[in-house]
């Protein structure tokens, strides 16, 4: 191999070709019209038509009735679970995890959030609630009987699945 420099550098074979000269001549393919055709909006200078015009009838984004309530596709959808269910399934000094929710079918899936709401008293003691909300009020509820609440973060939880689906295999 021969020892390069700056000053003798080139491209490589029939990587760069010449540019169109349009207009030209006949001879050249590109002349006359050069490549745009005859006549009409689209072969003058300036004669780009924007995305969604139909050529002066009503387009169809406005033709479309705005509705109301199209969600983001980002939104947070939790599951919810409410204090009356969790004590008839659970006994004192267990712990509330999603699995144990999901067993109980509860929650549809294990992959998903859950938000604790308070429907009535709880009546379960010394119990951990493992969950990624909870309403004030539940929370109230939950923390006058000596039970413990323990926040999933949403990165660490995806972590652990991870983690619990590599080991499985």
């Amino acid at each position: 191999m021969s020892n390069q420099s700056i000053f003798n550098l080139k491209p490589t074979k029939n990587s760069v070709s010449k540019r169109k000269r349009k207009g030209r001549g006949n001879a050249s393919g590109l002349g006359g019209e050069c490549g745009r055709g005859h006549k009409g909006q689209k072969s003058r200078s300036g004669g780009s038509i924007r995305s969604g015009f139909e050529g002066g009838q009503t387009p169809l984004y406005r033709r479309l009735p705005k509705k109301p309530g199209i969600s983001s596709r980002s939104k947070d959808n939790f599951e919810i679970v409410v204090l009356s269910t969790i004590n008839k399934l659970f006994t004192d000094g267990d712990e509330v995890t999603i699995d144990s929710l999901f067993k109980f079918n509860v929650i549809k899936s294990t992959s998903s959030k859950v938000k604790i709401l308070y429907d009535s008293d709880l009546l379960l003691t010394n119990c951990v609630f493992h969950c990624h909300k909870v309403s004030k009020s539940a929370f109230d509820s939950i923390k006058k009987k000596n039970n413990s609440v323990v926040f999933i973060s949403w990165i660490n939880f995806f972590y652990s699945l991870i983690v619990l689906i590599s080991e499985s295999v």
